[in-house]
């Protein structure tokens, strides 16, 4: 098993969890110069809220580093809150939860949200 599939795996073992828990989830995706965070509805069928470092605020400077991860945990925090969210379960979608990932998780949590 390679490296992609195999964390493909574990992210498709802590999805079918959170689809049984009916949880509204934040999604997590990285690659090597972004970061991208969505809040997913329960049902997995609406986006309520997204962040990346794409966005024009974030797009100045370093895209790939902790910092810039923070802040996008920051700015989907704020989103979230305005979609009426305030509780999501954390889909680091098969991703350690280590460096860029903890950042993001870390920076929501500080924004207001739970997980």
């Amino acid at each position: 098993m390679d490296k992609k599939s195999a964390r493909l795996k574990r992210a498709r073992r802590g999805r079918a969890k959170m689809r049984e828990l009916q949880a509204v989830r934040l999604s997590v995706y990285r690659t090597p110069k972004h970061i991208y965070a969505q809040v997913i509805a329960p049902e997995g069928d609406k986006v309520l809220a997204s962040a990346s470092t794409l966005d024009k605020d974030l797009r100045s400077g370093t895209t790939g580093n902790v910092e810039a991860a923070g802040k996008v945990g920051q700015l989907i925090a704020e989103r979230a809150k305005a979609a009426g969210v305030s509780s999501v379960a954390f889909d680091r979608s098969g991703y350690k939860y280590h460096g860029r990932v903890k950042a993001l998780a870390e920076a929501a949590r500080e924004g207001g949200l739970e997980f």
